[in-house]
């Protein structure tokens, strides 16, 4: 696991530089005269990619009705299936939420909500609106975090696992993504076609 957070470390700080690089010389060469398009920060290339990823789960968690919340494939009983435990929609939401505030808040230092005991987030959250406001919440210090980056910062050690800023910063985003895309599943599951994917 150890291997595959390096290599996941290395690729995107090859990215942000690869960017950077490319955001300068385009800066330079495609700017109209006298307005110069600003230079890409390794803070602004990490928050354009928190927003998409933002965007895709807070519409995807809007789009499922409330009645829906709580499914899960196991209520299908699919034959040949082994869906038994696996997460709901909500606690999917949950989840996701839960794990942007234990990586952004050891950027920003913000204390974790209080439920929260495990990956799963507090179960105290059942309605669509509580889990959507919560969800939306932890994007929030998500943005916050992802502010603090710089490139003379971002192999800082932060956290009691001395873990990168950079790292922290980024992993929820991959994790986001992740989990995204079991809720894609799970709408598509109830006849929902993902905000994404209507154009």
């Amino acid at each position: 696991m150890r291997h595959v957070r390096t290599t996941f470390l290395l690729l995107v700080l090859c990215l942000a530089v690869g960017a950077l690089a490319y955001g300068q010389a385009q800066g330079s060469a495609a700017a109209p005269a006298g307005q110069a398009k600003p230079a890409p920060t390794l803070a602004s290339i990490v928050e354009n990619q928190l927003s998409t990823v933002e965007k895709e789960v807070v519409e995807a968690a809007e789009a499922m009705p409330e009645e829906k919340f709580n499914f899960s494939p196991e209520n299908l009983k699919i034959e040949g299936s082994d869906y038994k435990g696996v997460r709901t929609f909500a606690v999917e939401a949950r989840h996701i939420a839960t794990a942007n505030y234990f990586f952004w808040s050891a950027i920003t230092g913000d204390k974790l909500p209080e439920g929260i005991k495990d990956g799963n987030g507090p179960e105290a959250l059942k309605s669509k609106a509580e889990i959507v406001k919560f969800l939306k919440d932890s994007f929030v210090l998500g943005h916050k975090a992802v502010a603090t980056l710089t490139t003379d910062n971002l192999l800082e050690p932060l956290g009691q696992r001395k873990t990168p800023r950079i790292q922290l910063a980024t992993s929820p985003i991959a994790h986001a993504f992740d989990h995204y895309g079991q809720m894609v599943e799970y709408l598509r599951m109830n006849g929902i076609v993902p905000p994404a994917s209507r154009h």
